[in-house]
This record gives structure tokens, C-alpha cells and sequence, in this order.
């Protein structure tokens, strides 16, 4: 612990926070390549493995993206935009990817939440 003249002295450093959105430049979206397509477990009480994606991202930047939804056509070196929000299960997962844009399809046959999933709406009749 520091006496009161090294505090007088000196002062008390601030923590430096670490910017969360280092990766994505302050952007919504941002496109990037997959250089592989792993699935990882989540964290303690969950079990089912997800879908997530390495992207390197336009300005060179490196990360973990999750697939939401059922299934996906993606594979390596196909082409995502990412947007922001974490996976509370998954530690290191920071951002989703966007479906129905670029290579990754949408979800077929949604009814629900399709802005979501990049659901066409079902014709009716």
C-alpha cells in the first residue's frame, strides 16, 4: 500500500478499460472471409455444440462469429458480414453472422423472426 507522500507524489493510476469492438472499427456490419467452419461446446450447464465461424475480417482482424438458427451451407473461404452481439455461452465469441447475405444462405421455410435468419416470407394463398 502506498504512504500518503507517494501519493502526493505520484497519484493513483486509472484502470484502462479494453475496447470490446477493437475488431469491427467502430462499423454495424463488416464483411469477411472464413478460413474454417469449427463447432465448439458451450461453457458449464449447456451442452449442444454451436456453429461458429473464424472470419478474417476486411481490415485484417481475426474472430469468432456465431451461426444463429438451424443448419447453414457455409464452408471455407465462403464470404459473411458479421455484426455485433456476444454469445453468453461461448467465451471469445463476440459478434453473429448475418444470414441471407453474401454466401450464407438463409433459413428455409421460417415463419418466425424471419429478419433474423434471412427468411424470404412464405406466399399466400
Amino acid at each position: 500500500m502506498p504512504t500518503l507522500n507517494q501519493l502526493f507524489r505520484h497519484g493513483r493510476e486509472e484502470k484502462r478499460r479494453t475496447d470490446r469492438t477493437r475488431a469491427s472499427d467502430q462499423c454495424p456490419q463488416k464483411q469477411g472471409v472464413r478460413p474454417r467452419v469449427p463447432t465448439r461446446t458451450p461453457k458449464k450447464p449447456n451442452s449442444a455444440p454451436r456453429k461458429i465461424a473464424k472470419v478474417r475480417l476486411s481490415n485484417r482482424h481475426d474472430i469468432f462469429a456465431h451461426i444463429p438458427g438451424e443448419g447453414h451451407n457455409s464452408q471455407e473461404h465462403s464470404i459473411v458480414l458479421i455484426r455485433g452481439g456476444r454469445v453468453k455461452d461461448s467465451p471469445g465469441v463476440k459478434s453473429h453472422c448475418i444470414r441471407g447475405v453474401k454466401d450464407l444462405l438463409g433459413i428455409p421455410d421460417r415463419r418466425k423472426g424471419r429478419s433474423k435468419y434471412g427468411a424470404e416470407k412464405p406466399k399466400s394463398r
